[in-house]
């Protein structure tokens, strides 16, 4: 029996100190940097501690 309730992911992710870009790849199940046509990768800086904007705003359970 379905109860209806689906579980949401995130499905991309920005770095709220560098700026790094991720998308989620369905096809490898990781997160992968996003590549702009005319910026190429949006990696950030390699040494950052990445914090995302993935937040308690972000509602995981759609009914």
């Amino acid at each position: 029996m379905s109860s209806g309730v689906r579980l949401r992911r995130p499905t991309d992710r920005i770095c709220e100190r560098c700026g790094r870009r991720e998308a989620w790849s369905d096809e490898s199940e990781s997160w992968r940097v996003v590549v702009d046509d005319a910026d190429g990768p949006q990696a950030g800086s390699v040494h950052c501690i990445h914090e995302w904007d993935i937040n308690g705003n972000f509602l995981p359970i759609e009914g």
